[in-house]
């Protein structure tokens, strides 16, 4: 479809760089776009044996024939931006909003040094909070005012709406998860600005009647970094038990394991008007499944599984990662279109 937004559907870490990067390379998008809150949101991608952690550039650098954006809604770190474009050579074609906020020391020695932010909510001290506060006091540096970004600057959503006007395909990636958005989440123990798909539409200017598909990832067992609420949350005997441990792209920091929540997953598959889901992780489930590439050759608890989530959430199940690697998945969206 022309426009399709990812958002994370339970507390972020939902694996949306992998999905990302699966669909730029499946449906070679003219445009890949990031909205979201800014550097403090990591996005892992493996790629030709290669693992990335990326906290600026989109996930969908993978497919070299995108363009690679940054919306107006996203603050930037200037430094972090430089570093990854000249990581991954894309400074050919990775555009930045020239109205994009901008962090700098101060903000991050703001978020680090107050004790409450980095204690009890949890912050990852990479400054977005203190940056956008400033934003919304009208105080904070843009992107047209930082003389290293100048090469970089465009009007993102110009270029959005002039493709989708042209009847190319665009890709518009969020970040984190609907259970730490500052309107929806477990306030106050969540990021600094909305993360639904309504939120990252707007990041990067593109109206809603111009979004054509919103597909929600969610991780077969969730998890969360940092403190605040987490109503299915397991035990560290038991997620050992079941071999799972993770650590945050961002932070590093140990990841909490919960397992599946049918009630958050619906409530959020509703506001973000997801019309399709991913679920990440299925391997997880059963270790059988690792890198199985068709429904039918999932085992049965597998399958069951699959059948749960779209009992509770409404919305069928259209891709299914079995593995880290971008070929390590099911491809279900010609068959949900079939059965239309």
């Amino acid at each position: 479809m022309p426009s399709t937004i990812v958002v994370g559907g339970f507390f972020g870490d939902e694996g949306k760089g992998k999905i990302i990067a699966y669909l730029a390379l499946a449906d070679r998008p003219a445009i890949v776009a990031r909205g979201g809150v800014g550097p403090n949101a990591g996005h892992s991608v493996e790629f030709h044996g290669k693992k990335y952690g990326l906290r600026m550039v989109p996930s969908g650098f993978v497919y070299e024939d995108a363009r690679l954006l940054i919306g107006a809604g996203v603050l930037v770190n200037p430094e972090v931006f430089l570093e990854e474009v000249e990581m991954l050579g894309v400074e050919k074609r990775v555009g930045v909003d020239f109205r994009c906020g901008i962090i700098e020391k101060q903000h991050i020695e703001a978020d680090r040094g107050d004790a409450r932010l980095k204690d009890k909510i949890g912050t990852t001290g990479t400054g977005c909070g203190p940056a956008n506060a400033e934003r919304a006091l009208r105080k904070i540096k843009q992107a047209k005012d930082v003389e290293v970004l100048k090469p970089f600057l465009c009007d993102v959503p110009a270029e959005i709406n002039a493709a989708l006007t042209e009847g190319k395909s665009v890709l518009i990636e969020g970040t984190q998860g609907f259970g730490i958005s500052l309107f929806y989440g477990t306030y106050p123990y969540v990021t600094s600005k909305d993360t639904t798909a309504s939120q990252i539409a707007a990041d990067v200017g593109l109206g809603p009647t111009r979004v054509n598909e919103v597909i929600v990832v969610f991780k077969a067992f969730p998890t969360r970094v940092g403190a605040g609420p987490f109503r299915t949350e397991m035990s560290e005997e038991e997620s050992k038990a079941l071999g799972i441990e993770e650590y945050g792209t961002v932070t590093g920091r140990k990841r909490r394991i919960g397992r599946w929540d049918g009630e958050m997953a619906r409530y959020a598959a509703m506001i973000n008007g997801a019309t399709q889901i991913a679920i990440t992780g299925i391997d997880r489930i059963d270790s059988a499944c690792r890198g199985v590439t068709e429904f039918e050759k999932l085992s049965e608890k597998a399958k069951r599984f699959v059948e749960r989530v779209e009992q509770d959430v409404g919305v069928p199940v259209t891709l299914i990662s079995t593995g880290p690697e971008l070929d390590e998945i099911i491809d279900l969206r010609e068959a949900a279109e079939n059965k239309e």
